[in-house]
This record gives structure tokens, C-alpha cells and sequence, in this order.
């Protein structure tokens, strides 16, 4: 058979392999897959905020930056111990406010004689004497939804107690601090 040496005006398509389109489809999934899940743990348990005041001293110092897990609440509540963020009364306009739960909804809050009494119980986790009872001067209920918090340095702590925050609803908890950065007074580690 004689060979054609001539001009040719057919051009042989290149056929793409079937396993070269499966690789680079499953390198496009990978990617997108890795993406998305360090989009959603970024935004669950990478939210950041910084502790204004001297509210929670010892444990976490003015300007020191906190870690902020916000998924927890959508499967839970708080509990009592917990240290969380919240906005009061929802004040979008308002710095994060970083407190500890010291009291959960259907529990009885009373602070008489400097001491904090949750359920007719003297409460552990607030240790200082509290000068100012604020609104928990007389004992109260906590409706359904409703958490009372109050910093660690309760001297110098503008929370639960004050008439103008109030027991803190639920959905102003944006999440559970779980982590510090170092700070003046603390290195970093988990939030107890």
C-alpha cells in the first residue's frame, strides 16, 4: 500500500483519556471538599474575640484573645461553669461580653451577704465576695431560656446582675469560649 506523503486537510483528534478526566475530577473534588470543611470549622471554632475589662482576671486579662465555639449551643445549652460570650439584650451594637454561667434556666438566684446562692446553695463558682447584688438582691426564678452570668472578678464586673443585661437569653449566647491566646496574666491553654 502506498503511504500518502501529501498535504493533508484531516487533522486526528486527540482522544482525552477516560482516566485523565477521572483524575482531574476527583483533584477539582478534593479540593472543594477541603474548602468547604475548613470553611465550616473555621467559622464554628475559629471565631475570635478579645476579653474587654477585668471582669474575668484571674483567668482571662483585659485585651486578651479568646477562641469562640459557637457550634456547642446549636446542639446544647449552656451549663453552669461554662464561659461564654453574649451580646446583652442582643445589642448588636455592643461589645462580645465574656462571663461565666453561674445559674441555668428554672434555678433560683439570690446573692445575700457578699455570697452568690443558687437554689438555696451556696455556689462554687463565683469565690469573691460580691459587694453589689444588683437585681439578685432579692431571690428570683430564671424563666425557660434565661441564664445568669457573672464574671469571675465580680468587684469589677458589669453583668447578670445589672438591670440594664439582666439574666441573658439563649439566642444572644454566640458560643462557649474554649481556648486563650497568651495573655498578661495567662499562657495559652483551654478555658476552664
Amino acid at each position: 500500500m502506498a503511504r500518502h506523503n501529501g498535504l493533508s486537510f484531516y487533522k486526528r483528534r486527540k482522544k482525552i483519556s477516560a482516566t485523565v478526566v477521572r483524575e482531574v475530577f476527583s483533584w477539582i473534588f478534593g479540593i472543594l471538599v477541603s474548602v468547604f470543611f475548613a470553611v465550616v470549622i473555621n467559622y464554628f471554632y475559629g471565631m475570635t474575640t478579645n476579653v474587654v475589662g477585668v471582669s474575668m482576671e484571674p483567668g482571662l486579662c483585659s485585651g486578651q484573645t479568646v477562641f469562640v465555639d459557637r457550634f456547642l449551643y446549636l446542639l446544647s445549652s449552656p451549663k453552669a461553669g461554662d464561659v461564654v460570650i453574649f451580646l446583652p439584650n442582643g445589642n448588636e451594637n455592643s461589645h462580645y461580653y465574656t462571663k461565666r454561667v453561674v445559674a441555668e434556666p428554672g434555678d433560683k438566684v439570690l446573692i445575700k451577704g457578699g455570697v452568690l446562692y443558687v437554689n438555696g446553695e451556696e455556689s462554687t463558682l463565683i469565690t469573691e465576695k460580691i459587694i453589689d447584688p444588683g437585681i439578685a438582691a432579692n431571690e428570683f426564678t430564671l424563666k425557660s431560656g434565661e441564664y445568669f452570668c457573672m464574671g469571675d472578678n465580680p468587684g469589677n464586673s458589669e453583668d447578670s446582675r445589672s438591670a440594664n443585661i439582666g439574666p441573658v437569653k439563649k439566642e444572644n449566647v454566640i458560643g462557649r469560649v474554649w481556648f486563650r491566646m497568651k495573655g498578661k496574666t495567662g499562657g495559652i491553654g483551654f478555658v476552664k
